[in-house]
C-alpha cells in the first residue's frame, strides 16, 4: 500500500536503515506483507546496465539516467505495483530521488528532466532522508563494503566512490530534500523526512527510524499508487477465500452460528446499525465501565468497524491473527486491538474471548452470532461512515433508515465502493443478488435486498 524508500549518501547508513524499517512495520503495524528491494536492481538486465554505468562511469549523465529511468519503470510496475495493491508495504534502498541527485544536481542534467525521465514510476509515500558524519561515510567507502562491482574484481573504485564526489553528493542531497532545490513533480506529493542522522548506537538511530514511521503512518495518509479500496477488495476477498467455502464460521459459540451467506439474519441494514448502535452508546456510557478504557464513543468509529468488521469475517481466532487480517486500511494499533476487544467482551458482551487453561495455546476471540451482521454491515458502509456519523449528529431525530439516501449523492466514490464490497460479501439475504446501482443500495441499505 506504501513506498517507503530510503535515501542518503554513500556510507550513511541505508542499508541498516532499510532493514530497521522493515522490522518496525513487521512489529508494528498490520500490512499484509512486508517486501524489501533496492535500486538499481542486481538481478535485472536493466539493473545490471546501470550499475555497469555507474561503475565505469563512461555512459555520460543522460545515458546514466535512461539506464536508471528503464530500470525504475519495470521495477515499479513490473513488482512494486502489484505488492503495493495487495496491502504490502515496500522498503527500497535508493529510488527516483538518487536519481534526482545523482544524475539531476550532481549530473547537472537538472531535476526537471530527470523527473520526466521517471515521471511513470511509482511515488514514494515517504522518503526517509539518512546521513551521517561525511569522515564516517568516507571510511564505509574506503574500507569496500560498498563496492557496486558486478564482477568478480573487488579492487575497482568506481568513480562516485572518491571523496571529492562524495562531498557533492553528500551537497545534492542537502539541496534537494533540505528544500534549496524544489522537487519536481510528479515525485513532490510524496512526504520526505530528514536528516535522520545515523551517529549514535544502532538502538538510537532505530529510534529515530521508528518515531518517523509512527508518525507518518499514524496518520493514515492517502496512498499515492495504489488506491485504498483496491486494497480493501484483495483484503476482503483473501479473507472469505482463507475459509474455503465454508458457510458458517464459528467453532466456539453455541448455535446459531454465523453465516457467510445469510449474514443479514433476515434483519434490515438501517435496524442493524440502528440497534446497534444504542447498544454501543449504552455501554461506553455505562456506570460500570472504566474510565480509562479510552475507546470511542461513536460506534461508526475507525476501531469499531475495523474489529467487529474483521472479526465479522473470520471464526475464533488469536489477536495476532485478527491483526493480520486487519490490513493496511482497517489498521488498528496492537494495544488499541487488545484494548477494544476487551471492552466488546465485558462491557457489550458483543464478542466472546476463549482463555484457556494455562500453558495451553493463546486466548481466542470470536464475535458473537447476534453480531455478524453489525459487523459485515460496518465493512459495507466504511466509505460513508464519516459522513453517515456525521448526518446523525446533525439529525439525531432522523431515522437511520433515511441516512444512505442522505449521504449517497455527497460522494459518488464512496457510493461506488459500497457496491463493490457488496459484489464480494454478498447481500447477506440468501440468493438475494448484491445492488448495483446507487439506487439499488438504497433499497438494499432501506430493505435488505435491491
Amino acid at each position: 500500500m506504501y513506498l517507503i524508500t530510503v535515501e542518503g549518501g554513500d556510507g550513511s547508513g541505508k542499508g541498516l536503515a532499510t532493514q530497521m524499517i522493515a522490522e518496525i512495520l513487521h512489529q508494528e503495524f498490520t500490512f499484509s506483507g512486508i517486501d524489501i528491494t533496492a535500486e538499481p536492481r542486481r538481478d535485472a538486465e536493466l539493473g545490471l546496465l546501470a550499475v555497469e554505468a555507474v561503475r565505469t562511469g563512461e555512459a555520460g549523465p543522460v545515458r546514466e539516467a535512461v539506464y536508471f529511468a528503464a530500470d525504475r519503470m519495470d521495477h515499479s510496475h513490473t513488482w512494486i505495483r502489484p505488492r503495493l495493491g495487495q496491502g504490502h508495504a515496500v522498503v527500497s534502498e535508493r529510488n527516483v530521488h538518487s536519481s534526482l541527485v545523482y544524475q539531476g544536481v550532481v549530473g547537472d542534467l537538472g531535476v526537471e528532466e530527470v523527473a520526466q525521465m521517471n515521471a511513470a514510476a511509482m511515488i514514494p509515500d515517504l522518503c526517509i532522508w539518512v546521513d551521517c558524519d561525511p569522515e564516517m561515510a568516507l571510511n564505509r567507502i574506503s574500507d569496500g563494503t560498498l563496492k557496486l562491482s558486478i564482477s568478480s574484481r573487488t579492487d575497482d573504485t568506481e568513480y562516485f566512490e572518491t571523496d571529492e564526489f562524495q562531498v557533492k553528493i553528500r551537497q545534492g542531497y542537502h539541496d534537494l530534500l533540505g528544500g534549496a532545490v524544489p522537487i519536481p513533480a510528479p515525485f513532490n506529493r510524496g512526504r520526505v523526512v530528514g536528516p535522520v542522522i545515523n551517529d549514535g548506537t544502532k538502538e538510537e538511530f532505530r529510534r529515530k527510524l521508528q518515531a518517523e514511521i509512527r508518525k507518518f503512518l499514524h496518520e493514515r495518509p492517502i496512498p499515492l499508487n495504489v488506491p485504498t479500496e483496491e486494497v480493501e477488495m484483495h483484503m476482503l476477498a483473501s479473507a472469505l477465500a482463507s475459509q474455503k467455502g465454508q458457510t458458517t464460521l464459528d467453532v466456539l459459540a453455541t448455535k446459531p452460528a454465523r453465516s457467510n451467506r445469510d449474514w443479514l439474519a433476515g434483519e434490515k441494514p438501517w435496524e442493524v446499525v440502528r440497534d446497534a448502535s444504542k447498544l454501543y452508546i449504552e455501554a461506553v456510557q455505562s456506570e460500570d465501565a472504566p474510565s480509562r478504557m479510552d475507546v470511542p464513543q461513536d460506534p461508526l468509529s475507525h476501531p469499531v468497524l475495523s474489529i467487529l468488521g474483521t472479526l465479522s469475517l473470520l471464526p475464533a481466532t488469536e489477536i495476532s491473527e485478527l491483526r493480520n487480517w486487519l490490513g493496511p486500511v482497517r489498521m488498528v494499533t496492537e494495544r488499541h486491538t487488545h484494548r477494544m476487544v476487551k471492552f466488546f467482551d465485558e462491557q457489550s458482551d458483543w464478542v466472546r474471548i476463549h482463555r484457556p487453561m494455562i500453558g495451553h495455546d493463546a486466548s481466542r476471540t470470536e464475535l458473537r452470532s447476534n453480531w455478524q451482521a453489525f459487523g459485515r454491515v460496518g465493512l459495507v458502509i466504511w466509505p460513508f461512515k464519516e459522513a453517515l456519523s456525521e448526518w446523525k449528529r446533525t439529525h439525531p431525530n432522523t431515522s437511520w433508515k433515511h441516512g444512505m439516501a442522505a449521504v449517497i449523492s455527497s460522494d459518488v466514490s464512496a457510493a461506488t465502493a459500497c457496491l463493490s464490497r457488496l459484489s464480494i460479501l454478498g447481500s447477506g439475504k440468501g440468493d438475494s443478488p448484491p445492488p448495483s446501482t446507487n439506487q439499488e443500495l438504497i433499497s438494499w441499505w432501506q430493505d435488505g435486498v435491491a
